[in-house]
């Protein structure tokens, strides 16, 4: 049985964020990649597979070596989902900010002194 990948499946793992972040101003050969981790090359190469199969690396040949390049407007299908629980975080948060502020203008009781 074949596992179908997504982007979600992508993102989750901490070494695929930084490798995406790593080529998304620029594409970066495997060795380069590799460079920044204290992993194997096999493995990285193995969550470069992954970002391939979900859309979000392509592979290109230049001459012997192959570079890596960041597709990322996979990424909008993640900022599509997050949406509506930003909007409900955002407004939650501003719901707080009120009532803080509500709170602060009101004068505040001085203790009794016994």
């Amino acid at each position: 049985m074949e596992t179908r990948r997504d982007v979600f499946h992508a993102i989750a793992d901490p070494t695929r964020r930084e490798i995406i972040n790593l080529i998304a101003a620029r594409s970066l050969n495997l060795n380069a990649i590799a460079g920044n981790f204290d992993v194997s090359r096999p493995a990285i190469s193995q969550h470069i597979k992954v970002l391939v199969e979900c859309g979000l690396v392509v592979i290109s040949q230049q001459g012997r070596e192959r570079f890596c390049e960041a597709r990322l407007e996979r990424l909008s299908e993640i900022a599509e989902w997050v949406e509506p629980y930003k909007k409900f975080w955002n407004a939650r948060m501003d719901k707080l900010g009120f009532l803080l502020d509500e709170l602060e203008s009101k004068p505040r009781r001085k203790p009794k002194k016994r």
